[in-house]
């Protein structure tokens, strides 16, 4: 199979899944390496495909126009993750990425989209199984975290609820 056909395959399944799929998964439906689909990606990033990594695979990311977006300042320890997911997950937010500020690379900034508490649960069993840090232990607990509701209302009660917990900063 040749590589504009490969990646005309790979922008098919990711329009089919609206779900992340890994890159062993495509790989494997390809008969290819995983690098061979890493550098169709990044192709495809190269001709203005909206294909976004996260921890669970690549997908087609498109912006919502009728959804609202913010970015909240939070701190908290390695433990209080899922609560402050959960917080945001709950009331209806979808967490769509995390940003750090490392003193030497500058803004770090990892995609999430966790949108349910099934996403929640997978990025937490992920980060166990691989034995990873969260990026926040690189800043003492800062982070930043742009969250997309369908309301400024439904982000101001995010905002709220977070302040309430001790996750948001405050001056």
């Amino acid at each position: 199979m040749k590589g504009e056909e490969r990646r005309i395959q790979i922008i098919n399944r990711l329009k089919e899944t609206g779900q992340p799929v890994s890159g062993g998964e495509l790989a494997q439906l390809l008969h290819v390496s995983r690098q061979v689909i890493v550098q169709d990606i990044a192709l495809l990033r190269a001709q203005k495909n909206d294909i976004i990594a996260t921890a669970r695979g690549y997908m087609l990311y498109y912006t919502d126009t009728s959804k609202v977006r913010r970015v909240f300042a939070l701190s908290h320890t390695a433990d209080q993750i899922k609560g402050e997911l959960e917080t945001i997950i709950e009331l209806g937010g979808t967490v769509l990425d995390v940003i750090v500020e490392h003193p030497i690379y500058g803004q770090i900034t990892a995609n999430l989209m966790i949108e349910t508490t099934q996403d929640i649960q997978n990025f937490l069993a992920q980060m166990d199984h691989q034995k990873s840090v969260p990026l926040m232990q690189l800043t003492k607990g800062v982070h930043l975290h742009t969250i997309e509701g369908k309301t400024e209302r439904l982000l101001d009660l995010i905002a709220e609820a977070l302040r309430k917990k001790g996750y948001l900063l405050t001056e």
